[in-house]
């Protein structure tokens, strides 16, 4: 194999997505495509069994979340540089991606030269970042004292708050999150308690007030 390739791991639930991935990146001449997971224990199995220079980790898996995946994978491989890619282009996931050690993220319906250019660009041990997220991670530096309330949510409960923002039920997101009611209940109650919160039109208010929806 010609060690100049890009070694590349692929983490995602779709198999569709995974395959139409695979022919992008093997299309491209110098990528190589070392590894393939559909959860999160898959992906930090492959972490840690392979040898890659890059993984591509959806931030929406079923038994974790990608942010809770990245941050177990980074703590045992510091060097593997990884890229969140997600179904949309929500600044404030992004942040808290790269805030978490991600080296960049990329929304999935963005064009395969911007992915091939964002792959090449984390193998040579850069960050892709796009410019509105870089503004947001600058306002943030030498700012921690202000950070807004929800900062100080784990990762499960941020997806929780703006899957209610969006107008989910509590039933609804627990389908979608393939968690029971009572669980995503739980993160209800946690979110509210430490946002000082009440109710759910206050979670919406909230998100739109910081455009986290």
């Amino acid at each position: 194999m010609d060690n100049h390739k890009i070694r590349v791991i692929i983490v995602d639930d779709h198999a569709i997505l995974r395959s139409g991935i695979k022919q992008i990146l093997l299309a491209s001449g110098d990528i190589v495509v070392v590894g393939e997971a559909e959860n999160a224990m898959q992906a930090i199995k492959c972490a840690r069994d392979i040898k890659a220079d890059v993984m591509l980790l959806d931030i929406s898996l079923p038994d974790k979340t990608g942010i809770e995946a990245l941050k177990l994978i980074k703590r045992e491989n510091t060097t593997l540089n990884i890229l969140m890619l997600s179904m949309y282009m929500e600044d404030q996931y992004a942040v808290r991606s790269i805030r978490s050690g991600a080296s960049g993220y990329l929304c999935k319906h963005t064009a395969s030269e911007e992915l091939l250019t964002a792959i090449h660009t984390l193998a040579k041990g850069k960050k892709y970042i796009t410019s509105s997220v870089a503004e947001i991670l600058a306002d943030q530096v030498g700012n921690e004292h202000a950070n807004a309330l929800h900062e100080a949510l784990s990762d499960r409960e941020f997806q929780v708050m703006t899957l209610i923002a969006s107008g989910l039920s509590v039933s609804e997101i627990a389908d979608k999150l393939a968690l029971s009611v009572k669980t995503v209940s739980m993160y209800r109650t946690r979110l509210l308690e430490k946002m000082h919160l009440k109710h759910n039109a206050d979670i919406t208010h909230y998100a739109i007030k910081n455009q986290l929806v």
